[in-house]
Formats: structure tokens, C-alpha cells, sequence
């Protein structure tokens, strides 16, 4: 009798166990699918801002640099505030902040307001990423990497919805009551995590082995794959619609192709985390890198119909490898502060996609597009060393 107790007890704490991990990743998904959003929806609403304060696009960069350089530069600090906060509370006040910024664009009548909107907006994103993060790596622990690569695709699921939304939306109202509804539907996700989120500290995963005195270069390294890894993937991006415009393509064809690739890249972040937990890190991201840099050298070189065609694999591999990198900070945390330590990665990896456009750019300008998407390609190809430099810092941190 006591026995059969026993097993019933372990099994009610199994059931537990898998429904706080479920619970964890469920808010975590939800979290970077509207926070992502929330950041892509901005371009769709850029014209529109372009039209009524009469800026040129030097203006409309400053605009979205105050949100986007507020979210990524805020990571480290936003993430010390809220290290003693419980991470449900971290989530749910960071989504309420960066609702309460939509408000703020909805009920302004100056550009002022706008820009004051949108450092409201960046404040609370900037908070997202790392706590949700450790969240799913907490709740884990050593088999995390899956998981966070689905935590990476449900970001791209909100980047694929929120824009076509408010581009519907804008065609029967105005941008203001937009941004209203924006707010409102961030304000429901942030109620919807605080009855999501577990309660309290998690403890049910046991946490990751910690490297030896080298992990702190391993780290540093492994930040300079995923700058490098974000370079290349924003450089692709940048040359894309006007390869395609030299083969003939129209701007249905470009909307179509970055459908393509974005649908592809939604995959890979979800396969290529399980992929890295299964082949190993280093030759997961030796071959989608590889396999990157030959897919852009290639659409140089075909003709317009097998373009579109490669372009869905190009997305998978392109965008892919960032789940494999995110899932390994915490193999490679220093003193295993995984916090701190998705704080650091992501400010990385948001500079780089804030600077690799300008680099890529003024090297187009010089020596025009084809050349540009070539240097792309090194960037993918110069990851292949610098990757196989993390095997021993993974060795030593027990994973391979």
C-alpha cells in the first residue's frame, strides 16, 4: 500500500512538474509573439506618421531608432530592476509598460507624444526578452534548447501577424484608435500572463552545469556568433528586393518573397533548437551557416522562378541558427547568471541589427547590391571559426 502511495505521489509531481513547464513556455510564447509584434507593427505605421508630422526618412529613422534603441539598449538595466521581481510580475509589468506606450501614441496630438510614446513602448520590450527567456531555460534547465527555439518562433509568429492587423486596420481607421487597440490587446496579454505564469520562484529543473574560469570567453564569443549571425541575416534582408528587381520581379513578387523567407525562418527557430539538442551545437551551426552563405551566393546566380524557389530554405537556415544560439547561453552563463546573461546576449545581438543595415548599406552604395549580399555571405562564413572555437568552453560547460 504504501507503495502504490508513493508512486501516486511521484506521479502527481510529474503531472506538476509538466504542467508548470507548459505554463512557463505557454507566457513566454505569448509574451514575445505580442513584443515582437509590437516592434514589426512600427513600419507599417511609418508612411503614415511620414504623412501627417511631414518628416523624410531621416526623421522616420530617429522615430524608430526611439524605440528600437530604447528596447536594446535598456536590456542589462531593466533586467538588474527586475532581478528580484518574481518573473511572472517582470513579464506581465513589462507588457503592461509597453501597452501603456501604444496608449500614450493613441491619445497623443504632437509628435511629441509620438516620441514619447515610443520610449514608453521601448522601456517595457526592453524587459521582455531576457526574463522571458530564463524563464523557459529555468523551467527546463538542461533541456531548454528545444523549447526556446519554439519561445524564438512564437516571436516571428507575432512579427507575421501584428503588421498585416494594423494594415487592415488602417484602411478603416485612422492610426490613433489603431494604436488604441494595440494598447488594449497588450493590456488583455498582460492579464492573461499574470493568470498564465506560475507563481513564484521556479526550482522544478535542476540548472545546467557552469563551465570552468574560460566560460566567461566562451560567452564573449558566443555573443560575437550571434552579432555576426544577426549581420548576416540583416544584410540579406537589406539586398533582397533589389535582387529581385534586377531579375524582373515587381513589388508583389518582393512581398511574396519575403513571405517566403519569413515563413521558412518561422520553422527553422522552431526545428533548429531541437536539431542543436540533437546533432550537437557546433555542427548544427557550422552547417546552417554554411548552407546560409552558399543559398545567398546563389540567388546571385539563378534566374528569378528558382529564387523564389530557394527562398524558403535560405529563411530556414538564415534565421534557424538564432535558436541554437539563444538556447546555449545558459551552457555558457558566467558565474550562471542566466539573466544577466540573456540581458548581455541580447543587447548583442539588437545592436548588431541596429548597425549591420548602415555597414551593409553604405558598402551598396559604394559597390552596389550584389556585392553587398557577397559580403552577407563572408559574414555567414566567417561564424564557421568562431563557432568551432566554442567547443572547448562547451566541452567544459558538458555539452558538446
Amino acid at each position: 500500500m504504501s507503495q502504490a502511495v508513493r508512486l501516486d505521489e511521484f506521479h502527481r509531481a510529474d503531472r506538476s512538474s509538466l504542467d508548470l513547464k507548459r505554463r512557463s513556455l505557454c507566457g513566454a510564447c505569448l509574451a514575445h509573439a505580442l513584443h515582437d509584434g509590437y516592434t514589426d507593427l512600427l513600419y507599417v505605421l511609418l508612411p503614415v506618421w511620414q504623412a501627417e508630422f511631414g518628416l523624410g526618412y531621416a526623421g522616420l529613422a530617429v522615430l524608430r531608432s526611439l524605440y528600437y534603441a530604447t528596447m536594446g539598449g535598456l536590456q542589462i538595466p531593466a533586467d538588474r530592476l527586475a532581478a528580484r521581481w518574481p518573473i511572472r510580475m517582470s513579464l506581465a509589468v513589462s507588457t503592461l509598460v509597453a501597452a501603456a506606450g501604444f496608449g500614450a501614441m493613441a491619445l497623443s496630438g504632437s509628435l511629441f507624444g509620438l516620441c514619447a510614446g515610443l520610449v514608453l513602448a521601448g522601456i517595457g520590450a526592453s524587459l521582455q526578452h531576457p526574463r522571458a527567456s530564463l524563464l523557459v531555460a529555468r523551467a527546463y534547465g538542461s533541456a531548454a534548447r528545444g523549447p526556446l527555439g519554439i519561445y524564438n518562433f512564437a516571436g516571428d509568429v507575432g512579427k507575421a501577424v501584428f503588421p498585416v492587423v494594423v494594415a487592415l486596420l488602417l484602411g478603416v481607421m485612422a492610426w490613433r484608435p489603431v494604436a488604441g487597440l494595440m494598447a488594449a490587446v497588450g493590456l488583455a496579454a498582460a492579464l492573461a500572463l499574470v493568470f498564465v505564469l506560475p507563481r513564484g520562484s521556479l526550482t522544478a529543473a535542476p540548472p545546467r552545469a557552469s563551465g570552468s574560469g574560460g566560460e566567461g570567453r566562451g560567452f564573449a564569443l558566443l555573443m560575437t556568433v550571434g552579432a555576426f549571425d544577426t549581420a548576416t541575416r540583416m544584410g540579406t534582408l537589406l539586398f533582397l528586393p533589389f535582387l529581385l528587381e534586377a531579375k524582373g520581379g515587381t513589388g508583389t513578387t518582393t512581398g511574396l518573397a519575403l513571405a517566403l523567407v519569413f515563413s521558412g525562418g518561422a520553422f527553422g527557430k522552431a526545428v533548429c533548437g531541437w536539431l542543436g539538442e540533437r546533432l550537437g551545437i557546433v555542427p548544427c551551426v557550422v552547417a546552417t551557416e554554411t548552407a546560409t552563405a552558399v543559398g545567398i551566393a546563389a540567388l546571385l546566380v539563378l534566374p528569378l522562378g528558382p529564387t523564389l524557389a530557394l527562398l524558403p530554405l535560405l529563411g530556414l537556415v538564415l534565421n534557424g541558427t538564432s535558436s541554437v544560439l539563444y538556447g546555449t547561453v545558459p551552457d555558457l552563463a558566467p558565474r550562471g547568471d542566466v539573466g544577466r546573461a540573456f540581458a548581455l546576449f541580447y543587447t548583442a545581438v539588437i545592436g548588431s541589427g541596429g548597425l549591420a543595415p548602415i555597414a551593409y548599406g553604405a558598402l551598396g552604395d559604394r559597390a552596389g547590391s550584389a556585392v553587398g549580399l557577397l559580403a552577407a555571405a563572408a559574414t555567414a562564413l566567417a561564424i564557421v571559426p568562431l563557432v568551432l572555437r566554442l567547443r572547448r568552453p562547451l566541452a567544459a560547460s558538458g555539452q558538446a
